[in-house]
Order: structure tokens, then C-alpha cells, then sequence
């Protein structure tokens, strides 16, 4: 493994053998450099307002444009942390400067000062190894201090070492170090090879990263999200969206990607993916599981079309005259706009081709009434006609055509009879009654609450999982977002059903506009806790990213769901089908090895068919089992937190324990101090955890996945609090 240079800490000793100098040195050098950096990002700061200032919106060009220099003006200020972080020694004798965005040089000619984190070009700052130098001689590690350096870490990459997989290991463990602040912080300065690998994975085919506890998962997705907007500036007009398990797990990591530069993301969860439904309640396991199941698609299908009228001969008032159009005239304009879609475009286009039909039979009708008219008389006219021709021999013209002069319609008059038939009330009325618009929460409810009906469109189910169905009160829950939005889908907008989900109009991905629209189709779709996803959940995630450039990243063996999935096979094969890769992240860079080596057999009895991640730091201190009196559990437990609290002053601490216990336990806690079921806890981490319970924790259902989530949110210190008789 390459050892790292001596680092300067403000408080550390200094080196033996003259390492404090080589020490100050480098710092000295990369000082200067980060003076540089932030002399040049004020004066970009400066031009950027400047042009801002005078740009001029009536411009046909300049919305596209001022957004560019928005985007960019909010890349800089954001980056006062991290605006140099990484330096590389090329064999060839560059000297390049990594961090968060990139700044150029003063002049055209000038080689960057900075280089963005996300170029091609910094890449081997995350991949190069000793045994794969890729063309670098030194690796440095820069730890700054706002506009201070605080300290270096250097690594030849010269060879002749063994390939550990870790890169950077001083800077990456004293990041490790740090106090948790209840905010995800960024790793573009830290991130290691395997993710690096995922972050720049080609984005055309969805890819699944399985890792485990602390492997990284979610900092890589986000920083995944980062590197595409900024290798493919094109995803920022459809926009990313990032789905979560819950909303504090968003609020979470809600700083991270403007940290970042990037505001083109749009953050949900799959009980807020539908705009205006926000279930109000919970429900039972087992009807989740339920109605989590991708055979609802075929359902909702059949149900969908169970709803179109039927090719019956169709009878219309226009002008108090009846037309009735013939049922073969009726099935064929359905035949047409078969390929239109969904239920309400399919209906909009049926309807126009039944407004042309009645237009033609009120043609054909006045073309038969003339045609009557005309006989019996056609020698009078004659006699008629070459009168008037004797008599008016100066050819005068009148002007007239179409019905005035022959009674036949001419094209004129049939583009206002059109517009007439699309206008009469009657006629919109007679179509509406026929071929109605549908409400999706209406006819959900309906199919829902419906045993007779649920059991005809739905044959997979069996006759008591009806009965469970249809049993659940009113009101939506979470299991029926999916459902909703399928159903959604296939019926399309009643009011606006060909209206397209385009970008803005200057090119510029707005959120807002995105996350207020159902249909909106982004451009990448990031899933984290993806492994808690239903089958119908999957299907709506699909559904917005129709190309599927999907980042899917979760631990199947912290499932905590009630769906029946134990593999990534099950979870995303009826969605995704074949086509979609598999990363591992295998190194475990947050929890203690001391606290990994407790879930060995929490694993096995959770049944999981994956290997565990390999933890690479050790804890400062040893995992804690204490057993306590069953009647003064909430007591004992406060007592350790606030010892932690003291322990890691500036840091978080956090409790998880089996729900039942979970109010008794926030009633005795201190305030700011989080109490959470294993399920809310995933994702999450702080420096001290504190697990009331364990054994009450695996009782639950998929409580040994839950274990395994519980026992591993710690970056310092575990404590297990266990009720027992003493």
C-alpha cells in the first residue's frame, strides 16, 4: 500500500527528519495556488455580474444564454469549499490542479489554473494506482480550510507497491474522521476507484449498484448526477430526477448537488412522485405486497379498455335532425386511431373522425333532398334557363358558388359545417354520454372497492387477496401512487391529452415545471434505497425516463419492504427486463470493522446471497453490549445518549429500536436527538449509534434485514441496549 507523505494537522507534531519541512513546503506551494484559485474565481464572479447586468432579455438568443451564466455564476459561489482539492504529476511534467469546477487560465493561451473534478482529464485522480499509474507520477491530496490549505497528502505512483484499492487512504480516513453533521457532505475530493467507476458509467443502459453498509452508495449516485450534467449538458433541459426512501432521507442529502453546481434535479419520493396526491394513510403488509405486484399492469389494461364504448350504430341531433352513422362507419374510425395511446387521445381522435362522419352524412343528406327536388322539374329549368339566356345577352356574373348556385357543398362550406358539428352542444353532449372522460382517482376507487369488478380484471388475484383489496378504507396509501399512475398513464389527460412535456421554451430544464407535471420525461433517473422499490414502483420510474438511463443503487440484503424480491433479478426484471448492468461496491468506508464483524450472522439469518463489504477502518472504540432492567430500558438508554452526546460533541448521535418502543424512547430522550424504526434509519448515519433491542428489532418483519441496518449506521461507536431481568 503507498504510504502517504507526512500531513501537516494545526496541531500535530511536527515530522522527524526533516519531513516538517518538505511539509511546509508543499503547503506553501498549494497556498499559493489556492490564492490564485480564489483570485480568479472573484474575477470571474465579477465579469459574470457584469455581463449579466447588461445583458439585454429581449434578445431571441439571450434566455438560453443567461441561464448558462446563472448555472455558472452558482457553480462558483458554491465553490468556496473544495475549489482545489487534488493535484496531479504527470510522467510527461504537467502539473495539473483538480476541484470542484474548473477555472481556466487568464488568457485563451493559458493552460487551466483549475480542472474540473468531472473532465476526462481528472480521472486518474480516483483511478491511478501503483500497479496503473496512468501516466502519473504523484497523486497529492490537498485538505483546505475555506481559503486556507491545512494540509497535504502525497502518493507516488512510481510502482513497485501493491494494489490496495484504496486511494489517497490519509486524506479519505481523515474525511472518514470527521464529526457527522446530519448533512450529507460531498466526496469529490475522496472518491475511490470502484466508485469513480460508477460515477462515470455510461449512462445509455440502467445500471444497479449493490453495496453495502458505507460503501458510498448515495454519494455516488449524487456525485453520478454531477458528472452527467456535466458530460452531457443536454440531460440538464429534461432534467434529473432523484428519487428517496422518505423525505428526511432528502432532506439529507439535499445539499450535496447544489454543493456541487447542479440545480437541474428534481427530489421525490415514490409517495410524492404524482403531483397534487399525498397518501394520508398507512396500511397493512400484506396489502401493500398486494398491490405492489407488476400484474396490476395487465389490469389496469384490461380494466382501461373495459371502458371504451362499443361499436354500436351511433345516433346524433344537429339542428333538430337526426343522423344515425352506421355501427361498420363507427368501428372503422376506432380502427384507426387504435394506435393513439391512451384512453382520452384515442377518444379525441375517435371524436374527431365521428365530427367528419357527421359532416358527411349532413352533405350527403342536403345532396339527396336536392337531388328530389330537382325531379319532375328538370324540363321547366330547362325551358327556364334558355329564357334567361335570351334575355340577358351581357353575361352578367353573380358571384355565387358552392349551395347558392348548385346546392352542392363546397369546400368553404363544409370547413363551417365542421366547425359547426365541433361546436353544437347537443352533438358534444350525445358524444360525452357515449364515450365519456374519466377521473384516474375516480375509477381507481371504483375498481378498488369493487369485489365483482376487481375479480374480473384482475384474475391473478386470489379470492381472499380481493377481499383484503377491497376491505381497505378511503383514501389513498402509499401502494396506490403506483397504481394511480399507471392507470393515469393509460387513460392520459382529459383535458390536454396530446399536450407534449417539453422543456422550457429557452432550453433550460426548470424543476418546478418538472416536478408539476406527471408526464414529465427526464433525462436520468437516480433511485437510491432502490432495493425497497415495488414492481409497480419500478414501472413508474421507467415510465419517467422512457430511455432508460436509470442509476439504481441500494442493498438488497437491508430490504426492509413488504415485497417478496431477495435479488436484483426479481427486483427490476419485470421493469427493466435483461437490459441492465451490475456494479459492486465492495469496500466499506463508514462503519468500524470491530461493528461489521457483529452482522456476519444477521446476514446469514437474513439470507442473503451477497458477500459483505470489506470495512478498511477500525473503531476508537470497541462496540458496547449493555443489559438493562425491561423497566428502565427508556431511562438506560437516555442516559447512553447523552454520554455519547459529550463524547461526540459536534457530532450526531442517533437511536434506533423496534417500533413499538419508538414513543416510550423520544418521550425520555434529549431534544435533536433522532429515535427511528430500522426503516427510517436506512441511508442515515451518525458519529455514535444506540440500538434498543436487538433481538426486539429482528422479531419484526424482515427484522434481520432490519438488524443489519440498525447495527450499522456508525461512523465511531456502537452501543446495543438489551432488555433483560437484572
Amino acid at each position: 500500500m503507498p504510504q502517504p507523505a507526512p500531513q501537516l494537522h494545526p496541531d500535530a507534531p511536527a515530522p522527524a527528519d526533516g519531513g516538517a519541512e518538505r511539509t511546509s513546503a508543499a503547503v506553501a506551494e498549494e497556498q499559493a495556488t489556492l490564492d490564485a484559485a480564489w483570485s480568479r474565481r472573484a474575477t470571474l464572479l465579477a465579469d459574470l455580474d457584469a455581463t449579466l447586468a447588461t445583458a439585454r432579455a429581449e434578445d431571441a438568443t439571450s434566455g438560453a444564454r443567461i441561464a448558462r451564466l446563472r448555472h455558472r455564476r452558482a457553480e462558483l459561489r458554491q465553490a468556496d469549499h473544495g475549489l482545489v482539492f487534488g493535484r496531479l504529476d504527470g510522467d510527461d511534467g504537467s502539473v495539473r490542479h483538480l476541484g470542484r469546477v474548473g477555472l481556466p487560465g487568464s488568457t485563451q493561451d493559458d493552460e487551466p489554473l483549475v480542472v474540473d473534478w468531472r473532465a476526462p482529464v481528472a480521472r486518474p485522480f480516483y483511478t491511478a494506482t501503483p500497479v496503473d499509474p496512468q501516466g502519473v507520477l504523484r497523486r497529492r491530496h490537498v485538505r483546505t480550510r475555506g481559503a486556507e490549505v491545512v494540509g497535504v497528502d502525497d502518493e507516488p505512483l512510481d510502482g513497485g507497491l501493491d494494489d490496495s484499492g484504496l486511494v489517497g487512504e490519509g486524506a479519505l480516513l481523515a474525511a472518514l474522521d470527521e464529526r457527522r453533521t446530519g448533512r450529507m457532505g460531498t466526496a469529490v475530493a475522496t472518491l475511490q476507484r470502484e466508485q469513480d467507476d460508477v460515477v462515470r458509467a455510461d449512462a445509455r443502459t440502467p445500471l444497479v449498484v449493490q453495496g453495502g453498509p458505507g460503501t458510498g452508495k448515495t454519494v455516488v449516485a449524487l456525485h453520478r448526477v454531477a458528472y452527467l450534467l456535466f458530460a452531457q449538458p443536454q440531460l440538464a433541459e429534461r432534467g434529473v430526477l432523484v428519487l428517496g426512501p422518505s423525505t428526511r432521507f432528502l432532506d439529507y442529502i439535499a445539499q450535496v448537488l447544489p454543493a456541487l453546481g447542479e440545480t437541474a434535479v428534481v427530489s421525490a419520493t415514490c409517495d410524492t412522485l404524482v403531483p397534487g396526491v399525498r397518501p394520508p394513510r398507512d396500511e397493512a403488509r400484506d396489502v401493500a405486497e398486494i398491490k405492489g405486484r407488476s400484474g396490476w399492469l395487465p389490469t389496469l389494461r384490461s380494466f382501461v379498455t373495459s371502458l371504451e364504448p362499443d361499436d354500436g350504430a351511433l345516433a346524433l341531433v344537429l339542428d333538430g335532425e337526426e343522423y344515425v352513422l352506421p355501427a361498420a362507419q363507427v368501428a372503422a374510425a376506432r380502427r384507426a386511431a387504435a394506435g393513439a395511446g391512451s384512453y382520452h387521445r384515442t377518444r379525441d381522435r375517435v371524436v374527431d373522425r365521428v365530427h367528419d362522419l357527421l359532416v358527411d352524412a349532413v352533405a350527403d343528406r342536403q345532396a339527396e333532398l336536392l337531388a328530389r327536388a330537382e325531379e319532375g322539374f328538370e324540363d321547366v329549368l330547362g325551358q327556364l334557363d334558355a329564357r334567361l339566356a335570351a334575355a340577358d345577352d351581357r353575361a352578367v356574373a353573380t358571384g355565387a358558388t358552392g349551395s347558392d348556385v348548385d346546392g352542392v357543398l363546397s369546400d368553404a362550406d363544409l370547413e363551417a359545417l365542421r366547425e359547426r358539428v365541433a361546436a353544437d352542444r347537443q352533438v358534444a353532449a350525445t358524444l360525452d354520454a357515449w364515450w365519456p372522460r374519466r377521473d384516474a382517482a375516480a375509477e381507481l376507487a371504483r375498481l378498488l372497492h369493487d369485489a365483482d369488478l376487481l375479480a374480473a380484471y384482475a384474475p391473478g388475484l386470489t379470492a381472499s387477496e380481493v377481499t383484503r383489496v377491497v376491505a381497505e378504507p378511503d383514501g389513498w396509501a402509499g401502494s396506490d401512487v403506483p397504481l394511480l399512475d399507471a392507470l393515469a398513464d393509460l387513460l392520459g389527460d382529459p383535458d390536454d391529452a396530446a399536450a407534449p412535456a417539453d422543456a422550457s421554451d429557452d432550453g433550460v430544464f426548470v424543476a418546478a415545471r418538472a416536478a408539476a407535471r406527471r408526464d414529465w420525461a427526464y433525462g436520468h433517473v437516480v433511485v437510491d434505497e432502490a432495493q425497497e422499490l415495488s414492481g409497480m414502483q419500478w414501472h413508474m420510474v421507467v415510465r419517467r425516463c422512457p430511455t432508460r438511463s436509470v442509476t439504481a443503487v441500494g442493498d438488497i440484503d437491508q430490504a426492509s419492504s413488504a415485497h417478496r424480491q431477495t435479488d436484483w433479478g426479481e427486483a427490476v426484471g419485470d421493469a427493466l427486463g435483461d437490459r441492465w448492468r451490475r456494479a459492486d461496491l465492495t469496500i466499506c468506508y463508514r462503519t468500524p470493522r470491530e461493528v461489521m464483524e457483529l452482522t456476519a450472522p444477521v446476514l446469514r439469518r437474513a439470507g442473503s446471497r451477497n458477500a459483505p463489504p470489506r470495512a478498511v477502518r477500525s473503531a476508537p472504540v470497541a462496540p458496547r453490549l449493555l443489559e438493562v432492567e425491561h423497566g428502565g430500558l427508556a431511562r438506560a438508554v437516555a442516559g447512553t445518549v447523552e454520554e455519547l452526546a459529550e463524547r461526540y460533541d459536534g457530532g450526531t448521535v442517533g437511536v434506533v429500536a423496534p417500533v413499538a418502543t419508538l414513543d416510550a424512547l423520544r418521550g425520555a430522550l434529549p431534544g435533536g436527538v433522532p429515535a427511528m424504526s430500522a426503516t427510517d434509519a436506512k441511508g442515515l448515519e451518525w458519529d455514535a449509534a444506540v440500538v434498543v433491542d436487538p433481538d426486539g428489532i429482528a422479531a419484526e418483519p424482515r427484522g434481520w434485514n432490519g438488524l443489519y441496518v440498525a447495527l450499522t449506521r456508525c461512523t465511531q461507536e456502537l452501543v446495543q441496549v438489551v432488555p433483560g431481568t437484572l
